[in-house]
């Protein structure tokens, strides 16, 4: 036998068994082995003496087996079956015993080599009672640690991942690459901007013929009627998109997006739930407001006739706002009730015989602006525009925009594959993709000029001056 120190738990153990022999690895919390001495004449330990927990007698018996298939005298049996003890620094048991003693000595306390032995003591020892002396047990298992997650391999960076070495090739290639694919994208998004045929028209400021303009827009037996004459500098291409651009009008304040009821705008039976809406929930009687909140209440209200070369034209106003919000955020059976009877002076009104989802001016003005200065889709002309036409627009100038020093502008643009006008894309393409190739061609004539090996030590900052790397 030999001894063999593990780790098991929080403590120390001692085991000694036959060489050969492993204990099993799922081991009982409170593992209880007792030994007796077996018989000197038996064949096999007797099953009375060994009282087993769990599947470590498997372990136990098996050695003890192989010493007796191989010819081992008796008392090698003997030792055997206490072999596989394990022993706990714990106060059932101080000093376990050495592993030169008997199964008789451990049983009688006699702790003397069996040389130094009664041979009459040892012999009647085997035919006392099997009542075990002492016990040995295992500790308990640690408690499960609540913070094992963290030394995980997510945790400690250590999962598989691409690093990539960044050589002068690699680095000039990269450059290369994205300025050769920036810089073409950047000029066709440049050649489709100028394309599109953009007319811009401010009328809000030559269609108040009073110094009071407040008073003029707020007084309701004026007559706001304004005529503008532009004139087409470009074929326009249909479908033309007929926009109104307003300026300095926060749509991003936040009591101003949160006065609204998405739920009474979606369902029949929620026409009461105006919390939010305050202060046009309830209309001066006490109803409730469908649809309610100052967004709906501040309505555009302005309206554009057009006609080219004194001949008018129809302003298609079917599908400007998206299917989306017509089928998902506004019900078909919500009909507008009470709405512009509260006790604010608003903007447009509704029909009340047409539902929600198909009020296509109020879908497109609840999509609120992320800017202070946006457009919104007003309609559409379906047939062409030749180069200096003359375009005559009656605008009825209801917005009221002087209260707050805003302004209001009408937009007549055509679309390419990239929308509307918009130059900044094609510019910053432009720019980002000459930057890379400027950068790439820098990093050659470096290289060629000054080229350094890669990984050279004699760069670092503690070798720079010594005798191995001198400058």
């Amino acid at each position: 036998m030999m001894r063999r120190r593990d780790a098991l738990g929080n403590g120390n153990l001692e085991r000694l068994m036959v060489v050969g022999a492993e204990p099993d690895e799922t081991w009982p919390q409170n593992l209880l082995l007792r030994s007796q001495t077996a018989h000197a004449h038996a064949g096999s330990p007797d099953p009375a003496v060994l009282q087993p927990i769990g599947p470590f007698v498997a372990h136990l018996l098996s050695p003890v087996r192989l010493i007796q298939s191989r010819g081992a005298a008796p008392h090698v049996a003997s030792r055997a079956v206490v072999s596989p003890l394990l022993l706990h620094h714990s106060p059932e048991v101080r000093n376990p015993p050495p592993p030169d003693l008997t199964a008789s000595s451990i049983e009688t306390g006699d702790r003397r080599p069996p040389s130094q032995m009664d041979p009459l003591k040892t012999q009647d020892s085997s035919k006392k009672s099997n009542k075990p002396k002492c016990s040995y047990r295992l500790p308990p298992p640690p408690p499960p640690n609540p913070f094992s997650f963290v030394y995980s391999k997510f945790t400690q960076q250590e999962l598989p991942a691409c690093k990539p070495l960044l050589t002068p090739a690699i680095v000039i290639s990269a450059f290369l690459l994205v300025g050769v694919l920036f810089v073409p994208i950047g000029l066709a998004s440049l050649s489709a901007s100028q394309e599109i045929v953009e007319l811009i028209d401010r009328y809000d400021t030559n269609c108040v013929p009073m110094a009071d303009k407040v008073g003029f827009i707020q007084n309701s037996k004026t007559d706001k009627s304004c005529t503008r004459t532009l004139t087409v500098p470009k074929h326009m291409k249909s479908p033309i998109q007929i926009y109104y651009q307003i300026g300095d009008f926060y749509q991003n304040h936040r009591r101003y997006v949160k006065s609204r009821s998405d739920k009474q705008l979606r369902y029949k039976d929620a026409a009461h739930l105006t919390k939010d809406c305050e202060p046009e929930g309830y209309s001066a009687d006490g109803a409730p407001i469908v649809p309610c909140g100052l967004i709906a209440w501040s309505l555009f209200n302005d309206t554009y006739t057009i006609s080219v070369n004194k001949k008018a034209i129809e302003v298609n106003k079917k599908d400007i706002a998206w299917q989306s919000d017509k089928s998902k955020k506004f019900g078909s059976d919500v009909y507008p009730s009470n709405f512009q009877n509260g006790n604010l002076m608003g903007g447009a009104k509704l029909n009340e015989s047409i539902p929600l989802s198909e009020q296509e001016d109020l879908i497109v003005w609840m999509r609120t602006a992320a800017l202070p200065t946006f457009r919104k889709l007003y309609g559409r002309i379906e047939t062409d525009i030749m180069a200096n036409d003359q375009l005559t627009v009656v605008i009825q100038n209801n917005y009221n925009t002087y209260s707050f020093g805003g302004s209001k502008a009408l937009v007549l643009s055509t679309t390419s594959w990239i929308g509307g006008k918009n130059n900044f894309i094609g510019i910053a393409y432009v720019i980002v993709g000459g930057l890379c190739l400027f950068l790439a061609l820098v990093f050659v004539v470096l290289y060629m000029i000054k080229p350094r090996t890669l990984g050279d030590p004699s760069f670092l900052s503690w070798n720079r001056g010594t005798l191995d790397y001198p400058n």
